[in-house]
């Protein structure tokens, strides 16, 4: 007698560039049923028919149980999880066509997004939540260092599912994890979001500096100080300090200052190297969401009483009012007063707080009990 099979279960990713694809990709690899929507027909098409998506993943193989349509009636039939990796400024304007469409489920709602929004200045989760008209508690997201052609190349990596419900983050993590991609879980929305947002803003101000040539001083310099104005700003609007020094902080810091795959490193080298902010939006395939988060960011700080000198002098480059090679915030002062390593929320800077965020990651790297852990 054949044995009976049981189907995979199915979830959708809207949104088909370079981490959507990757995260569809992931998913798949996880054991699930994965259709990817995308906007234009001929790049369904591709991943159809060639299990490819040459634009956005050169030299991919995609899993034979990812397809793809351009309806997002067809793509969202049956799906048991909603995966959204849109750019942040089209959030609003995507979902409304998607709200009817999903009136009668409950699936959890996924972002893959690192951004605010420009107008609002509200989180992707806040966004969601306000048109799609859901619960707080359907809603998790999905950050850390998540360099899309690494993980797509099945490099191990590590990311963290935050929700406000810990139901709904352990249901994604279980679901967003395979031999190569590993999740923990938190439910600290707020430092998980901002984590993701800040990140790209001193990523752009270290591919500023090595636009204009300078070296590992000065760009480890810039690293530590912007650790600092994160976890300032992110403490300020109710994060937990220790999320900063976790994945979707410290984590994904690293990554994306260190990497010429980043596109918020690359946007900052172009600026350093003296392309204007409108070269640089003419010459970037893909959306650097640093650029459009910089000045959002600056009036949520400005609001709090955050003080953020290294995203101060990047939005002036950006405006054309500094010299690329003037941009030394960690170096500069106000006065001669000596100026504590302390940031704003108390959290010492020095060997301390280094140390048990390295203690952090050891644990995190040992442990590889199948539950979803905390992040």
């Amino acid at each position: 007698m054949t044995p009976r099979h049981e189907p995979l279960p199915r979830v959708v990713v809207l949104g088909a560039g370079s981490w959507g694809t990757t995260f569809g990709k992931i998913l798949a690899d996880g054991g699930a049923d994965v259709v990817m929507w995308a906007r234009r027909p001929e790049l369904a098409h591709e991943i159809n028919e060639a299990k490819r998506n040459s634009k956005y993943l050169p030299g991919i193989n995609l899993p034979r149980t990812m397809t793809a349509t351009s309806s997002l009636k067809e793509a969202l039939d049956g799906a048991e999880q909603i995966y959204l990796s849109i750019p942040s400024q089209q959030v609003r304007t995507s979902l409304k066509p998607l709200r009817p469409l999903i009136a009668s489920s409950d699936a959890p709602i996924v972002s893959l997004m690192k951004g605010v929004e420009r107008r609002t200045g509200l989180r992707m989760s806040q966004v969601i939540e306000q048109e799609l008209r859901c619960d707080p508690g359907r809603v998790a997201v999905a950050s850390g260092p998540n360099l899309a052609l690494e993980i797509a190349r099945e490099q191990p990596t590590a990311a963290v599912i935050s929700s406000v419900s810990q139901e709904t983050a352990d249901a994604v993590a279980r679901r967003a994890r395979n031999t190569y991609f590993r999740t923990f879980v938190n439910t600290d929305v707020i430092g998980t979001e901002f984590g993701g947002v800040l990140k790209n803003l001193i990523a752009v101000a270290i591919g500023i500096v090595d636009g204009v040539g300078y070296g590992e001083n000065t760009k480890a310099s810039i690293v530590t100080r912007g650790l600092v104005e994160m976890t300032d700003f992110a403490v300020a609007q109710g994060a937990h300090p220790e999320t900063l020094q976790g994945l979707a902080g410290l984590g994904d810091l690293i990554a994306t200052c260190q990497s010429p795959l980043s596109r918020n490193n690359t946007a900052g080298r172009l600026l350093g190297q003296g392309y204007s902010f409108q070269d640089v939006v003419k010459r970037m395939e893909q959306t650097a969401e640093g650029l459009a988060s910089v000045a959002p960011i600056l009036q949520l700080a400005r609001a709090a009483g955050v003080h953020m000198p290294i995203v101060e002098q990047v939005k002036m480059v950006l405006d054309g009012t500094m010299n690329p090679r003037d941009i030394a915030p960690h170096l500069t002062t106000d006065d001669d007063t000596p100026q504590g390593e302390r940031t704003q929320n108390g959290q010492a800077g020095g060997g301390g707080a280094l140390w048990r965020s390295l203690q952090r990651t050891l644990d995190q790297l040992r442990n590889s009990g199948r539950r979803a852990p905390r992040d």
